[in-house]
């Protein structure tokens, strides 16, 4: 097995793994195959055509027999496309539900199917469970805005103020933050720190967006750092005003990664699993989910009464992973993220901490209706 360590470096920047595989390995489309995959077929057929299913089956097959093999459980985050999301995930969610997948599971392997620090995170939950990656260069450009010694610096210009960290980040970040968060739980968790520490101002890292839309929503100043996801910062205000006036009454939403501007022009704002929720509790006639582009597949296969506007922003990062590659993880149990002990002791702290507060009734959203929050941005 190939076994990589990480989270001492912070950042995504990886070469190629250095072992290469070259498996051209024949899975045809056969009767078998045929039958152990309709029923999922059934499920996904509005979003995946026929045409492309003979393709997608025989690797769904493969997969979920190792799977069964192995004692093997894959996580599947929303971003996946529809054919690993339904078709092999047995875990699926936001950042903040595989988190608490990860550190329940009694799989002896979990495969990640999203990008390097939910690896990470499940590696630091499970730590005696091996986590696999499909492709160690599916990084994300939030993460690598900042590093460990990032954190270390702000906290010795900051002393005594708390530090949030999106889960969105290196295994090294976290350790040096005090708590973690994500978008279900933002204002929660900076309250709660707030509160914690005694203190009315909170730095949260390293999302500037999702800063400022926390800061709308609570009364604890906020100091954030200047970090942005590269899907949802190409958003814009103008961007929901043209699909108003070509769909109108479409309901738009859109997540909190996204500049204040765009959250207050939208309908309705919250993490992934929030934007699900709220499409499959109001079944709008049509709707558009401003975020990466797999989404809206994956949420149209639950909620099948409402027609989807598919304008998306593609995560390169997440589209790394597939079907082919996560049968090769399991096949030949590569690619393992370690992270080193002593910073996997203290990352983990953060991240309990976030799982040990009250875990809310229904996904956290965001008022659009509030102006954005002022936050200060810190450097280093």
């Amino acid at each position: 097995m190939e076994r990589i360590l990480t989270g001492n470096g912070g950042g995504y920047g990886f070469d190629a793994p250095a072992t290469a595989f070259n498996d051209n390995e024949d899975l045809p489309y056969t009767d078998e195959v045929k039958r152990a995959t309709d029923a999922i077929y059934d499920r996904v057929k509005d979003v995946i055509l026929p045409e492309e299913w003979p393709a997608h089956a025989p690797l769904i097959h493969a997969i979920n027999t190792l799977k069964r093999q192995k004692n093997a459980v894959i996580l599947a985050h929303n971003y996946m496309t529809p054919e690993i999301f339904h078709g092999v995930g047995d875990l699926m969610g936001d950042s903040l539900a595989l988190a608490q997948m990860a550190a329940k599971t009694d799989a002896d392997i979990i495969v990640q199917a999203g990008v390097h620090f939910m690896a990470e995170t499940a590696k630091i939950l499970a730590p005696e469970t091996t986590v696999l990656i499909p492709d160690m260069r599916a990084g994300c450009s939030l993460a690598s805005s900042i590093t460990g010694r990032d954190v270390a610096l702000i906290k010795a210009k900051y002393p005594g103020v708390p530090v949030v960290t999106y889960v969105n980040t290196s295994a090294d970040v976290k350790a040096e933050a005090d708590v973690c968060c994500t978008s279900s739980n933002a204002v929660q968790v900076v309250e709660w720190a707030a509160k914690e520490w005694g203190s009315d101002t909170v730095i949260m890292i390293p999302d500037e967006y999702l800063a400022r839309n926390v800061a709308a929503n609570t009364s604890v100043r906020i100091l954030s750092w200047k970090g942005a996801c590269e899907v949802h910062e190409r958003f814009t205000a103008e961007d929901v005003a043209a699909l108003r006036e070509a769909h109108p009454g479409v309901i738009i939403l859109t997540h909190p990664e996204s500049p204040s501007a765009v959250v207050k022009a939208a309908d309705f704002a919250g993490s992934t699993a929030a934007m699900a929720d709220y499409v499959k509790r109001e079944k709008p006639a049509t709707a558009v989910l401003l975020t990466e582009c797999s989404m809206s597949d994956n949420v149209a296969v639950e909620a099948p009464a409402t027609k989807f506007v598919r304008p998306c922003n593609l995560c390169p990062h997440m589209k790394r992973i597939n079907l082919r590659n996560i049968y090769e993880a399991l096949k030949y149990e590569r690619y393992a993220v370690e992270v080193d002990p002593n910073i996997a002791e203290r990352a983990r702290q953060s991240v309990q901490r976030m799982l040990d507060l009250p875990k809310p009734d229904k996904p956290a959203r965001f008022d659009p209706a509030r102006e954005a929050g002022p936050i200060e941005l810190v450097t280093v």
